[in-house]
């Protein structure tokens, strides 16, 4: 089915949700169909040209649930989400609960750039949820990074500390969730903050290839061992399972209304960029990574080494800049909270380096996002 038209169909719920094609968004869909056999699905899908909204739902709706999910055309940086009024107005009297994941994610994007999308489309369908009459949750998925250039350990009710910012990424999903904050004194909802997101715990595979992937990638092809940051600087990173487990489960939750949540390793399941790095080594048997001052690096050695040299590594000079705060932090993220309310149901993230040899493999299987991979 295609276009807004309305599934006729008994459900005990309607759910809106956005974001469903992204990384998170596509497994997110996933879990609700399998959780909830009797809700249904109604997807806002950006088009892209030469693409069918159904088109850019391959592999993620399974052709046995496409009776239970209703595609809506529509763009959260548009007005209203692009949508016609009859949906607006059925979304008003059926849709239930509301997950708004729809972000860009780019750290290159200019400040107007990011807030048309980050605060503006949150602002969107923030005003579709506070219009719906039966209305049971808004679960927003934010970031842990709304810390920005904290150090030490980060609550999860904490958001303003007067924290600057590595990007127009963090500062404006920072500004999108004290939005949703605002928003929640009135409306029924939960925040809900993921730090790194990698591939999927058991299988290993990913869609995204972006944060950890890059230097990983760089490193395994002996392009570049020279880590302009501090071996004991720490990474939170969480694999998509959990993420999306995390969110269809809370979504559902009212002990979790009015909170925030921290999707993270926290302290116990955290890992230094130092011991990614030697495993990493180990596995594809390249010498460890060498440290370098990020602030020496930066200030001296790179504009010179971006002198002298060419092809592959300058390249590397160039797209490495969006990730050098990330190898210098020490910030952990509390997980107090979060383990309240998930433990019961035995959701847990697992350590990263538990299953770190597992994303690799489907790194090298898929060369790195260039080829499919068997469906596992």
């Amino acid at each position: 089915m295609t276009g807004q038209g309305r599934i006729p169909m008994a459900s005990d719920e309607l759910i809106f949700v956005t974001g469903a094609t992204g990384f998170v968004g596509a497994r997110l869909v996933r879990e609700l169909l399998e959780r909830q056999p009797r809700t249904r699905l109604a997807l806002l899908v950006r088009v892209k040209p030469g693409a069918t909204a159904w088109g850019r739902l391959a592999g993620v709706v399974p052709e046995s649930e496409r009776n239970r999910v209703e595609v809506l055309p529509g763009d959260v940086s548009l007005p209203e989400c692009g949508l016609e009024a009859a949906t607006l107005k059925r979304l008003s009297e059926e849709a239930t609960r509301v997950i708004h994941s729809a972000a860009t994610v780019r750290f290159d994007h200019t400040l107007d750039e990011a807030r048309a999308i980050n605060v503006e489309g949150t602002r969107r369908v923030l005003d579709i949820a506070a219009r719906t009459r039966n209305l049971r949750s808004f679960a927003y998925v934010g970031t842990a990074y709304v810390a920005g250039e904290r150090t030490g350990l980060i609550l999860e009710d904490e958001l303003d500390a007067g924290q600057s910012y590595r990007n127009t990424y963090e500062r404006t999903k920072a500004e999108a969730e004290a939005l949703v904050r605002s928003r929640l004194r009135t409306m029924p909802g939960v925040i809900l903050r993921p730090s790194i997101i990698v591939g999927d715990s058991r299988t290993g595979a990913t869609t995204s290839f972006k944060m950890l992937y890059w230097p990983l990638k760089i490193y395994s092809r002996r392009l570049w061992r020279t880590v302009p940051g501090y071996p004991d600087a720490v990474l939170d990173i969480v694999p998509v399972d959990f993420v999306a487990a995390a969110v269809a489960r809370l979504a559902f939750d009212e002990a979790a209304l009015g909170s925030t949540v921290h999707l993270c390793a926290g302290p116990r399941g955290s890992a230094t960029i130092d011991e990614i790095g030697r495993r990493a080594a180990e596995y594809f048997h390249v010498k460890p990574p060498r440290y370098v001052d990020p602030a020496l690096f930066f200030g001296a050695l790179r504009p010179l080494l971006f002198l002298t040299l060419w092809g592959r590594k300058r390249r590397v000079l160039r797209d490495g800049r969006a990730y050098r705060d990330y190898f210098s932090m020490w910030m952990q993220f509390d997980t107090t909270h979060a383990d309240r309310l998930l433990a019961p149901a035995g959701l847990r993230p697992p350590h990263v380096l538990e299953y770190l040899d597992r994303l690799l493999d489907f790194c090298i299987e898929s060369d790195w996002g260039h080829k499919p991979v068997p469906a596992q």
